[in-house]
Parts: structure tokens; C-alpha cells; sequence
């Protein structure tokens, strides 16, 4: 079983310390991913406003979160 499809199990148990645990869990690998994703768009060159349309968000956003490079995960060479 993928690790995705365990936190989404877990998520959705009874036991709160367990659900809350997979919900943190689950925030922290969203938000990698959108780290990865936003530095994946600005190696191809994306605009900010048009990353932050895919996001659902305003530039300005997306620029601060992002802007100066911090929480950027880029690619090892």
C-alpha cells in the first residue's frame, strides 16, 4: 500500500490521534509537493500569475511564498 493511500486511510479513523496525526502528514507532503511543482513550473519558464492560477490563488501569494527561492525544492543535478 502506498504511503498516500495509508495517510488517507488513516485520516478518516476514529481515533483522533491517529486521524490528526495523518492530516499534519498529509499537509506537510501537499506542501512539498506544491514546492516541487511551483519550482518545476519556474525551470520551465511559468509566470507567477500563471502558477498562481493553477493554484487558486493571487500572484502576490505566490510570489511572497515563493519569490525569493526559499521552499523551493529543486531538482538534484
Amino acid at each position: 500500500m502506498s504511503e498516500g493511500v495509508r495517510l488517507a486511510q488513516e485520516a478518516s479513523s476514529r481515533d483522533p490521534a491517529i486521524g490528526l496525526r495523518a492530516v499534519r502528514a498529509l499537509r506537510e507532503l501537499a506542501d512539498r509537493l506544491e514546492a516541487l511543482q511551483v519550482g518545476n513550473a519556474r525551470d520551465q519558464g511559468w509566470s507567477w500569475q500563471e502558477i498562481a492560477v493553477c493554484l487558486g490563488v493571487s500572484k502576490q501569494a505566490v510570489h511572497k511564498k515563493y519569490g525569493s527561492g526559499r521552499r523551493i525544492l529543486r531538482k538534484e543535478p
